[in-house]
């Protein structure tokens, strides 16, 4: 009896130590867990320091941190900007969010606008810019623009005139801000297409920029890069 009762408890000491063995060679779930819920950070560095922050803000979800910034910043500058700024977190994604000047044939403005997309693209930074201005962008969630030239000093008025019907107004030569009720028009549904204004104008912009060479991204107009950015936000809503 007392053999057996060793054996007994010589088996249940061995199964002990298998049964630790096993948990010490499975990945911990406690840092499974807290990788899980690490929440990527997305820095948005922008030209426009109401207008874009604004609007970006605006894009709420628990998956994600989104970050934009305005501090007035352009092209080259912005980009330099970034630099100094992606130092003070470990960000997952950063974007620069700039326009072209409204004189691409000055030389110095094309060169300006096309190194300071080069230059993001060596710091690893993605762009999202806007060949004229940013809102365009918005003109695309509700007019099937095709890519043709249009003045910036256009688009206020464009803008608030496919706005009438929804009755709210942007104020593009003043405030420049993006309110909820613009923000939820974007957002919404489109009348006669029954879809997300947010896709077509993603789908409107993709489009524009596919007829668009390459070589110099300043002679882009009317073009915008914005839906790379929106869509790669989008994923995580």
């Amino acid at each position: 009896m007392k053999n057996k009762k060793n054996d007994q408890i010589a088996a249940k000491q061995k199964h002990k130590e298998q049964f630790k063995a096993k948990r010490r060679a499975e990945p911990s779930l406690d840092r499974s867990v807290a990788k899980l819920f690490d929440k990527p950070i997305i820095l948005i560095v922008c030209e426009g320091k109401n207008t874009e922050p604004s609007y970006f803000k605006q894009f709420k979800n628990s998956l994600i941190q989104i970050e934009p910034i305005g501090e007035g910043y352009n092209t080259i500058s912005l980009v330099n900007r970034a630099k100094q700024l992606e130092k003070r977190k470990n960000y997952d994604q950063i974007w620069c969010v700039f326009d072209a000047d409204p004189k691409p044939d000055n030389p110095n403005q094309v060169q300006n606008f096309n190194k300071a997309i080069k230059l993001a693209e060596k710091n690893k930074f993605a762009v999202a810019y806007s060949n004229q201005a940013f809102e365009y962008w918005f003109i695309l969630h509700l007019n099937d623009h095709q890519g043709g030239e249009m003045h910036r000093k256009d688009y206020n008025k464009k803008i608030n005139d496919l706005l009438a019907p929804h009755n709210i107004t942007y104020d593009g030569n003043g405030s420049k801000i993006v309110s909820e009720d613009f923000f939820e028009i974007l957002n919404g549904i489109d009348g006669k297409t029954r879809k997300k204004r947010v896709d077509l104008a993603i789908k409107r912009a993709e489009k524009n920029y596919k007829k668009f060479t390459h070589s110099n991204h300043a002679k882009k107009e009317s073009s915008t890069t914005v839906f790379k950015l929106v869509r790669t936000l989008l994923k995580y809503v």
